[in-house]
């Protein structure tokens, strides 16, 4: 099994894994499109918080997990990204290139559009969000920074949270 990270699973996966390689999904793109009122941000004051959405590509990172860890993991990882039973994320089976060039499955989260936290700021609102968020889980700038910081561990850039970066800390 292969798990499809774009987000705070690439710098803390909390999982057993066997490898890490970057990969490519195609279909969706990681965008800040999810209001965060536990991890990022309080319901007075929401963060935001990244999701795959519908179109384009994402470059990431693929873990690959042990079959006898495959149930462990996957309860761990639902109850991560919908906690207290808040489905703003649908776990999906999808496509993805290694950059060994192996074409495999694995398992992924794709923002629910239909949820009362989907959003679609523009960088700029999402920059200002982002400086100011803060949850139980820290900053809401750290995340920004610590998955940029972590896709260049992985040779992979990201101009859109780049940008964003560079709004929030010019020295990024």
């Amino acid at each position: 099994m292969f798990v499809f990270a774009y987000g705070s699973l690439i710098w803390r996966p909390g999982f057993p894994y066997l490898a890490a390689q970057p990969a490519l999904l195609r279909g969706y793109h990681r965008r800040f499109c999810l209001w965060s009122r536990h991890y990022r941000g309080t319901p007075e004051a929401p963060g935001l918080v990244l999701g795959l959405d519908r179109g384009g590509s994402c470059q990431g990172v693929a873990f690959q997990v042990a079959p006898e860890a495959r149930a462990e993991v996957l309860e761990y990882l639902d109850a991560r990204e919908n906690p207290q039973g808040e489905h703003v994320y649908h776990r999906r089976e999808v496509a993805l290139r290694l950059t060994d060039g192996r074409a495999v499955r694995g398992i992924t989260y794709v923002a629910d559009r239909s949820h009362p936290a989907y959003a679609r700021p523009c960088h700029e609102t999402a920059a200002r969000v982002i400086a100011a968020g803060h949850g139980k889980a820290g900053s809401n700038r750290d995340y920004l920074l610590n998955t940029v910081r972590q896709l260049r561990e992985f040779g992979l850039r990201d101009l859109g949270l780049e940008r964003i970066a560079g709004l929030i800390s010019p020295a990024t």
